[in-house]
């Protein structure tokens, strides 16, 4: 079979018109859906979980246990971190107001060089909070983490999370996802100079989050044995 040159331009032109369609679609709609699944998973935590965020500590809800979100205590050598500062002042209001009596604290234990859970329980205790007030989870790795072994390993059916304002949707969802009675009361912000990039990376952890209760069907790290939380009355 021959083709004339009039053809072979006519067929070129056929495929390369359709090749040009193609990465329209690559380079428009593609982009295109994945900000809008981005958008869609953000809002349906953020209005999913709207109601069960207090304003304050003298409208949360009283629990026997709070369950307070870890961070690094430095974000360099001679830099305190405003975050670890703010979670842990605001759990001890929490306290103080007779709102719950007892402090879960759940962070990351990943190296002899670095302890979120020991960090905070030492701050606590600088703060005034008895050390037997309070619990240390040492497999806090991820938010996911921090929110199922509360449930699982410690036993709680019912908590209030204390983290930053734009964490905690995030944290409420996935506990109640998991079976927990999760309330969250919000520490005090961080300047957005010193956040801006914690907020940003927020967005697609929550995309993360959804895929990891929906889809993923993600576990914690580390399960083990259920080591109840006993708080004295």
């Amino acid at each position: 079979m021959s083709f004339s040159k009039k053809g072979l331009r006519l067929l070129f032109a056929k495929h390369l018109s359709g090749w040009r369609r193609a990465m329209f679609l690559m380079v428009v709609w593609f982009p295109l859906g994945i900000i809008t699944f981005v958008m869609a998973c953000n809002l349906w935590i953020i209005g999913s979980t709207h109601s069960f965020i207090a304003k304050d500590v003298k409208s949360a809800r009283v629990n026997e246990v709070a369950l307070v979100l870890g961070t690094s205590k430095k974000v360099s050598p001679k830099r305190a971190n405003l975050h670890f500062r703010n979670r842990l002042k605001k759990a001890r209001e929490l306290f103080d107001a007779g709102k719950v009596q007892h402090l879960l604290v759940s962070g990351d234990n990943g190296s002899p060089y670095y302890n979120e859970p020991q960090d905070m329980r030492d701050a606590l205790v600088d703060m005034g909070i008895p050390g037997a007030a309070i619990t240390r989870d040492f497999a806090g790795f991820r938010t996911l983490d921090s929110m199922v072994r509360a449930h699982k390993i410690f036993q709680l059916d019912s908590v209030s999370v204390v983290t930053d304002g734009f964490h905690l949707p995030r944290a409420v969802f996935i506990g109640r996802h998991f079976g927990l009675e999760v309330t969250g009361l919000a520490s005090d912000p961080v300047p957005l100079r010193q956040s801006f990039k914690t907020r940003l990376r927020e967005y697609l952890a929550r995309v993360k989050a959804v895929l990891d209760v929906h889809l993923l069907k993600t576990s914690p790290k580390f399960g083990g044995k259920p080591e109840p939380i006993m708080v004295s009355r």
